[in-house]
């Protein structure tokens, strides 16, 4: 979709999780008959449907959506290939004159294909990673923090150094390239205008939100998804597996901590990762913030269309 002359655009619906973006996404698919693309890092996992709260399939059957279910759980999958397969997918639904919903509170997700950041194809190295692992676990995040500002002081500055992963990734990429992880982040924007709209809600909202949600997915067979995963033979040790909810629930299955405990364990870490994200998007100045317990489509369809 794209005004006359104009470039085409893309509807990106971001914010933190549980503040009610898919099902708003669905809503505007329907008036607008677009297609959605997630922005989320977890729905790419097959088999991985109620931790993630991916969308049933009656509800992509109401509107067409990508990037879910693209990789088994023990497949790697990277930010550079997201970026690959969401800007060919935003390609072709433009070229079929529709308007592509970016949905998802991924934030690396969203920026790498709104602003084209320039992402370094670099394999995961697991020997490198588990040793750096072992040394956080031995000295402590700290340890790693300062090799990171010895040789990219740039993302040193910019990471938190409690983000081990993040930060492992950034002397990962460094060591293969050659290049401080900085110096990738350069900005290649695409051949689209990007229309930013936020979902919010005060903090002990969206916390009653979250608490109840995992209660919601527990009921909803949680615990037997999980189980079903590890059965076909998918190890805590994953990435997919090593993610909030799947992690708890795993412990609890082994035996390591009571149900309660791992349902308590997995409402923090998602209110963690909730506010995470809010400190992500919240700098962003070009999202424009609505109330999800009152965001209407009309709502987000008058801000599309004043900036689009």
């Amino acid at each position: 979709m794209r005004r006359p002359g104009g470039e085409p655009a893309v509807l990106a619906l971001v914010g933190p999780t549980a503040t009610g973006k898919t099902a708003l996404s669905l809503a505007l698919a329907g008036s607008l008959g677009a297609e959605v693309v997630s922005a989320d890092s977890r729905m790419v996992y097959r088999w991985m449907d109620v931790g993630t709260a991916k969308p049933t399939a009656q509800e992509r059957a109401r509107a067409p959506h990508h990037l879910i279910d693209v990789v088994d759980p023990d497949e790697p999958y990277s930010v550079a290939l997201y970026q690959q397969q969401a800007l060919a997918a935003i390609e072709r639904i433009h070229r079929r004159g529709h308007l592509p919903l970016l949905v998802g509170g991924t934030g690396l997700y969203v920026r790498a294909v709104c602003d084209g950041l320039r992402i370094p194809a670099v394999p995961p190295d697991e020997p490198y990673r588990r040793e750096l692992e072992a040394r956080a676990a031995r000295e402590g995040w700290e340890a790693l923090q300062a090799e990171l500002a010895r040789v990219d002081p740039a993302s040193a500055a910019r990471i938190d150094p409690r983000n081990v992963r993040r930060v492992i990734r950034a002397l990962e990429v460094q060591r293969a390239t050659g290049v401080p992880f900085s110096a990738w982040q350069a900005r290649h924007p695409p051949p689209f205008r990007t229309v930013f709209v936020g979902l919010d809600l005060p903090r002990p909202v969206l916390y009653e939100r979250i608490d109840r949600r995992v209660l919601e997915q527990v009921d909803a067979g949680l615990i037997d998804e999980v189980r079903s995963l590890v059965d076909r033979g998918y190890d805590s040790s994953l990435v997919s597996m090593s993610g909030f909810g799947y992690r708890e629930v795993g412990e609890f299955l082994r035996g390591l901590c009571s149900r309660d405990e791992a349902v308590a364990r997995y409402q923090q870490a998602t209110r963690n990762y909730a506010r995470r994200q809010v400190t992500w998007f919240r700098p962003d100045g070009r999202i424009r913030w609505l109330d999800a317990a009152a965001a209407t489509p009309e709502a987000v369809l008058a801000i599309f269309r004043e900036t689009a």
